[in-house]
């Protein structure tokens, strides 16, 4: 009997003590024995936290967008009376639209490439930089053609994006977008290059001298990254996104850009001259196809077709005449209207361009010196006012900007009308006009012709007084 209860005593205890080990197992299976969930991960996998993929290098999008993403700057432009005005109600009933595009940074001290676009008809432009900093720009000058616009901010030691070669550029090579899509910084996106030379009919000129000659890829561009940049794999700017293929607005597979090649050299012609020195072969011209070449039986299915020569033309002054299938310039093939307008965009008026064409089965060429709209060879400055509307204005002496700690400005010679009931007196030297900074009389000609509204000018008195005007423009 005793045997049977040190049976069962036993039992019990052996019980108890199985039952609580797996008691206390059961319900301390959620309280973890380590205090690191990332040293855990790597004590089960063996593998460090680095979970960057080593990538190919023709696949490795990171080199490039490090090197460049500081380049594109977010442009920020108000339209309407402007931010200045004298009368507080128009603000109020009347406030300036707002809207934002893309811009890349060509030099080191401020000079900005974007869409035309972006800028037309601002009243106010922002640039913010990829670190935040912001400035107000300046238009130096706009190309509506292409649809590009130089601006300018007053800096130093910028982030640059370099020029690349657009015309190396194939189907198929890999190309990143940097942009701003709503309003969504330094995006960057990737695709490839469909297509060279596209003309989607987007363009729009009074003297219908537009000029596309994209280039297509399927990187996602949306509102936004207007303006912004194209880069090639090794950073280099090979376009300006500039349009969408969609119907809703929004990116459908397929955007374009201004190939650098052209950038350069309308950047170039506003820098110099305030604007673009467009050289003309003076045709009328459309694509060849099989159709229009089995009907004119032109002896080829590729090429340019000339339907007109102007009178007094480059082209007529060359020897070529109605018929001609032009093939080339400067020995670079053409084989849609879009490549050759994009090859003669290159060049300004007075430079030689030599022409490739068909005649009558045989193939010629000829030397042709491109005119301009007018039929002039030379180029042409843009003309800036000496005179602002009774505003009399000269450069100031370095040694007086130095004193008043300005590094740039115009002085006031006389003031009549709209400046003189505003305040502005004889002496004052103007230093910004809405918080941009003037350089010099010309400078501030030239920003008063893409201002509307009210305006600011800010500055001083050669006797060191500061002050600050208002003038309705």
């Amino acid at each position: 009997m005793k045997r049977v209860y040190l049976f069962v005593l036993v039992a019990a205890v052996v019980g108890g003590v199985v039952g609580s080990l797996l008691t206390n197992l059961y319900f301390s299976k959620d309280e973890p024995s380590y205090q690191s969930i990332e040293q855990r991960q790597i004590a089960l996998t063996g593998l460090a936290t680095d979970s960057g993929y080593r990538v190919p290098k023709e696949l490795n999008f990171l080199t490039a967008s490090d090197k460049v993403i500081a380049g594109v700057v977010h442009i920020r432009t108000s339209y309407g009376p402007g931010a200045f005005s004298l009368n507080p109600l128009e603000y109020y009933y009347r406030s300036p639209m707002r809207s934002s595009g893309s811009g890349v940074i060509i030099t080191d001290d401020g000079y900005i490439v974007t869409n035309n676009h972006v800028v037309e008809d601002a009243t106010n432009i922002e640039v913010v930089l990829n670190n935040n900093q912001r400035f107000y720009a300046k238009v130096v000058g706009t190309d509506p053609s292409t649809d590009l616009a130089l601006l300018k901010v007053r800096a130093k030691n910028l982030p640059f994006i370099r020029y690349g070669n657009s015309d190396n550029v194939r189907p198929g090579e890999w190309v990143l977008a940097i942009g701003n899509p709503f309003d969504l910084t330094s995006t960057v996106t990737a695709g490839i290059v469909s297509a060279k030379a596209r003309n989607i009919g987007v363009l729009r000129d009074r003297n219908n001298l537009q000029i596309e000659s994209f280039i297509q890829t399927d990187a996602a561009v949306n509102p936004g990254n207007s303006g912004g940049a194209l880069v090639n794999l090794n950073g280099d700017l090979i376009g300006i996104n500039t349009a969408i293929a969609t119907s809703t607005g929004q990116y459908a597979g397929y955007s374009f850009a201004i190939p650098v090649s052209l950038v350069k050299k309308v950047m170039d012609d506003l820098l110099e001259y305030g604007q673009v020195q467009r050289g003309l072969l003076g045709v009328q011209i459309e694509n060849v196809d099989a159709t229009i070449a089995e009907q004119l039986n032109l002896g080829t299915s590729q090429g340019v077709l000339v339907r007109r020569v102007n009178r007094g033309s480059a082209a007529e002054e060359s020897g070529i005449i109605e018929g001609d299938v032009i093939t080339a310039i400067d020995d670079h093939q053409v084989n849609s209207v879009s490549e050759l307008q994009e090859w003669v965009a290159r060049k300004r008026p007075g430079k030689a361009v030599t022409v490739t064409f068909i005649r009558s089965g045989k193939t010629a060429q000829v030397s042709a010196r491109l005119k301009d709209n007018s039929g002039k060879e030379g180029v042409q400055v843009k003309d800036i006012p000496d005179t602002a509307e009774g505003l009399m204005l000269e450069d100031v002496p370095l040694n007086e900007l130095a004193r008043l700690n300005l590094e740039g400005g115009v002085l006031v010679t006389a003031a009549e009308g709209k400046w003189r009931e505003a305040g502005v007196q004889r002496g004052f030297v103007i230093g910004f006009l809405d918080k941009v900074p003037v350089d010099n009389v010309q400078d501030f000609n030239r920003m008063l012709q893409y201002k509307k509204g009210g305006i600011l000018l800010e500055g001083y008195y050669l006797n060191g007084e500061k002050k600050s005007y208002g003038i309705e423009w």
